[in-house]
């Protein structure tokens, strides 16, 4: 009896604690308060089974699982949390927050929860409403989605992406690209609204659903979309409304039918981007240029509205019309300038200066900038209008024959050494080359830097000038006299004289003579002897006793003979020359000299250089402003061209293009500067 008596205490106990939190319109109360009548009455005659026992507490506390949907009563509202009795032994916490219309609500109200959790950590038992609505709404969701049916939803709020709607009492989602046919701009004017949509998509595992209100005005459109596409044919005028404007183009809205206008057919003149032509939501007029019914796409042009500015250039510019455009393109070779839209110009750089020597447009126009330029020529055919900067300034080259008459001599600032002649500045811009075989009558020169320096001062003499053709020939021998007439009689065949030895070749050795010029005895006129290596017997700056053998004064040469001196010569003088010179087997050839002949030999390569020839070579474009940056020499080719390896040279001065003897007949000469040669080359 004590026991049982201990236990319905205990019962009663708590029974009274649970009265505090609930409200009395629960059926559990009312068993509750059965319970605390008898307790508050006398427990002595008090008779209670064990059975009976078991009937009242299964009568007062209802078995229940997780994970299913019960039904309960709100007990308590608080700010954050509702209580709901569902007849268990405590009562459940809903959040506030997952009921939707939670201000309506009060107590007593009977509403249905999922229980997610008898009892969590703290012993409270965890109930959903929203996890409730969707297990009862969800059957209808999918149902729904299956048959495709229009809902009305609520936009409840905006997120990243799309909007929050209330379909049925549970959240969905509303992409932004299924608002509308057309860009939303703002989003935020929807919120509110009450629109159909249709499920579009449900998705089981994360219990997410996504509705569109686009497909509903898809099918609105597209019985519309039918008849405006089988009205379609080309050249066809239509007004739309841009609906989206791309790097590429910009689309048009054709009242259901979308056309593209590609950035090229926007306008005549250079466009950049669409935005500098249209702007979003603005009407335009557009012309059908092509559609694909199949693939429902349509091609629109603007500019095709109006006429092309090429129709009617002739009536605006001519030959020698000043014009004023903007630079919008810069390449390697020039400058575009748009003088209007739909028609630019190129100023070639060979256009931009009269002494400026220009490699880049970028010398002389910047993008964007806007210039004045002279109309040189319409192609009309080809849409193509030739410019020039430099006709706005008096050409200084029609001043030149004035100034640099044939004949007259200046002095000039050595600009550029190559290996065929020099460049020699006149005054700025004006350069004027010097062939190699113009800088000296009596010298072999081999290459111009054996003579002159870059930067020295070098006098000249006018040969020739080009105004048309922008070429000066200039001259530093021509400054004396030819002093070959004199030669003539002073180094006929068989006169006798004395030479120092230059420079020692495979061939012989050149000399030079009293009077400065050069001559050559070649290698079997050294000595009686055969001489296999000349420098053993033979050092530059030893003098010869020679006579002249050949005198030729067109090509000015001069060819001359040991032998033949000594072979009249006392047999001291022979014996003196051989000890100077020891070539082996000397005194014994000397002894017996062979008869007189013909010299034979070969002339070196440098004396047949010398000559000038007949052909011509042109020289394009060999240097341009001084500068110390290298860039790659040029390779200008006669008739037989071979392979040319190129090497940077040096930039020193501007010269334009300029005609000069070729130098070796049937080679690619190349047009760089190389130094003077250290060592004697082979022949």
């Amino acid at each position: 009896m004590s026991e049982n008596s201990t236990m319905i205490e205990e019962l009663a106990s708590n029974s009274l604690q649970d009265k505090k939190i609930q409200e009395s319109s629960s059926p559990a109360f009312h068993n509750l308060s059965s319970l605390a009548n008898i307790l508050e009455q006398s427990l002595e005659n008090l008779d209670l089974s064990d059975d009976a026992f078991l009937a009242l507490t299964e009568s007062s506390v209802q078995n229940i699982k997780e994970d299913e949907l019960v039904r309960g009563t709100i007990t308590l509202i608080t700010k954050d949390e509702v209580y709901v009795d569902i007849g268990f032994k405590s009562v459940g916490v809903v959040p506030r927050a997952e009921l939707l219309n939670s201000e309506t609500l009060k107590t007593g109200d009977v509403i249905d929860v999922y229980i997610e959790n008898i009892e969590d950590a703290t012993g409270t038992l965890l109930l959903s409403r929203r996890r409730a609505d969707f297990m009862r709404i969800w059957d209808d969701i999918i149902n729904l989605n299956e048959k495709q049916e229009i809902v009305q939803v609520r936009i409840l709020r905006r997120i990243k992406g799309g909007m929050v709607v209330d379909l049925l009492g549970i959240e969905a989602f509303l992409p932004g690209s299924q608002i509308d046919v057309r860009p939303v701009r703002d989003f935020d004017q929807w919120v509110s609204k009450t629109i159909d949509v249709r499920v579009v998509k449900v998705n089981h595992p994360s219990e997410n659903v996504v509705v569109s209100h686009k497909v509903l005005l898809e099918e609105q459109l597209s019985e519309q979309r039918e008849v405006i596409i089988s009205k379609l044919e080309k050249g066809l005028v239509l007004e739309g409304t841009v609906k989206a404007v791309a790097d590429f183009g910009i689309f048009v809205d054709l009242g259901g039918v979308d056309g593209l206008v590609h950035i090229t057919d926007l306008s005549w003149g250079r466009v950049t981007h669409p935005s500098e032509i249209v702007e979003l939501d603005q009407i335009v007029k557009v012309v059908i240029l092509d559609f694909d019914t199949d693939k429902k796409r349509i091609s629109l042009g603007m500019k095709q509205l109006t006429s092309h500015p090429w129709d009617t250039i002739g009536e605006k510019y001519e030959k020698g019309t000043k014009v004023r455009g903007k630079v919008v393109s810069l390449t390697d070779y020039g400058a575009f300038i748009e003088i209007e839209k739909g028609i630019e110009g190129l100023i070639h750089i060979s256009e931009m200066s009269w002494t400026q020597h220009v490699k880049h447009p970028s010398q002389m126009v910047s993008m964007g900038q806007i210039i004045d330029a002279v109309v040189l020529n319409i192609d009309k055919d080809d849409k193509k209008l030739a410019l020039g900067m430099k006709q706005l300034e008096p050409d200084p080259w029609e001043d030149l024959m004035k100034k640099y008459p044939v004949d007259s001599k200046h002095t000039g600032i050595v600009r550029n050494l190559t290996n065929f002649g020099v460049f020699v500045e006149l005054e700025p811009g004006v350069d004027g080359l010097v062939h190699i075989s113009d800088l000296s009558w009596t010298k072999k020169i081999r290459h111009p830097g054996e003579f002159v320096k870059k930067g020295e001062n070098l006098d000249v003499t006018v040969l020739s000038i080009d105004p048309e053709q922008r070429r000066i020939a200039l001259g530093h021998k021509q400054i004396k006299d030819n002093p070959w007439d004199f030669f003539e009689d002073k180094y006929k065949v068989t006169s006798e004289t004395e030479a120092k030895i230059e420079r020692i070749i495979e061939k012989g050795v050149i000399v030079e003579l009293p009077d400065g010029v050069d001559g050559f005895v070649p290698v079997s006129q050294l000595s009686f002897a055969p001489v296999k290596t000349i420098s053993d017997y033979f050092q530059i700056g030893d003098k010869l006793p020679l006579k002249v053998v050949e005198f030729d004064k067109e090509s000015k040469k001069i060819v001359l003979s040991v032998v033949e001196y000594l072979r009249d010569k006392d047999q001291d003088i022979i014996t003196a020359y051989n000890g100077s010179h020891p070539v082996p087997n000397a005194e014994k050839f000397s002894m017996e000299p062979p008869p007189p002949t013909q010299v034979d030999y070969e002339l070196p390569e440098e004396f047949i250089n010398y000559e000038k020839k007949e052909d011509k070579l042109k020289i394009e474009e060999v240097m341009s402003e001084i500068s110390e940056s290298p860039i790659k020499a040029k390779t200008v080719r006669t008739k037989a061209p071979v392979e040319v390896i190129e090497t940077p040279v040096e930039v020193i001065a501007p010269i334009e293009v300029i005609e000069v003897p070729v130098l070796v007949d049937d080679i690619v000469t190349k047009v760089v500067e190389t130094p003077a040669p250290e060592t004697e080359p082979e022949a």
